[in-house]
């Protein structure tokens, strides 16, 4: 591979993020909660008055809901907006509005995006894990969605992984979200190797910066949304545009 000042001589597996790094998901995603925040905004200003002003798919998408589990999503954008909600209705609560009924409109929306749209897996990315398993280097894929299997079989790679870490296992083993490193430590430890000399590859803020609290010896930002900078700033030993400037040179 090229040297990017990367040690890949010294790299015993390796982790890659899911939705944003090995399928183009991270826009669906968006899009989803895009429709769900801003149909509930809409309805807020409706009947208590406040301007609407709706979810920006970019930035709210990455700074408030990008890598973290869906009901993290919503509380952690509404309180940017400075806004609450119950977690649970209550016994005889049927028209609240809670966080566990925005986190399901949303898988809802987005799975029937997927379904009407398909899923591809990015071309790059699929050529590096290829290259890393012919070198007999591990591979894992994660995710705090719990539809992750569902989206890898969607994209035709699920066979690629050796390891997968998503939000079922995630809630089953009660791990912490990111930017907590529980996820990327639980692929890891299933792959039998040790952080230090693995790598984590991921396109949002947030999981550059669990894979620096988690000790890794080489965190990859792949930059699809213009976080360069950020990404640098919280850890990144490496930012690409796409895993394909890691292969080797052609020729």
């Amino acid at each position: 591979m090229r040297d990017a000042g990367v040690p890949w001589d010294r790299l015993r597996s390796v982790v890659l993020d899911t939705d944003g790094v090995i399928t183009a998901t991270a826009s669906v995603h968006a899009q989803a909660w895009k429709e769900v925040f801003d149909a509930y905004l809409l309805d807020r200003s409706v009947s208590e008055g406040p301007p609407f002003r709706p979810f920006d798919s970019r930035w709210d998408y990455l700074l408030h809901v990008d890598g973290r589990p869906r009901e993290e999503g919503v509380r952690g954008f509404l309180a940017s907006r400075g806004l609450h909600l119950p977690e649970e209705a209550g016994p005889g609560e049927r028209d609240v509005v809670t966080v566990a009924e925005l986190a399901a409109r949303k898988d809802r929306r987005f799975l029937d995006l997927v379904r009407r749209r398909g899923v591809r897996a990015f071309e790059g990315t699929v050529a590096f894990v290829r290259a890393l398993r012919s070198w007999g280097v591990p591979v894992a894929a994660v995710s705090a969605s719990r539809n992750c299997a569902r989206v890898l079989r969607a994209a035709r790679v699920d066979g690629l992984f050796d390891v997968t870490v998503d939000g079922v296992e995630a809630a089953r083993l009660g791990l912490s979200p990111k930017p907590d490193p529980a996820l990327f430590l639980e692929a890891v430890r299933r792959m039998g190797r040790d952080p230090r000399e693995s790598a984590v590859v991921e396109d949002a803020v947030v999981g550059v910066e669990a894979g620096v609290r988690g000790g890794f010896g080489l965190v990859i930002g792949v930059d699809r949304g213009g976080v360069r900078e950020e990404m640098v700033a919280r850890g990144a030993h490496v930012v690409v545009s796409d895993l394909a400037e890691l292969l080797p040179l052609s020729g």
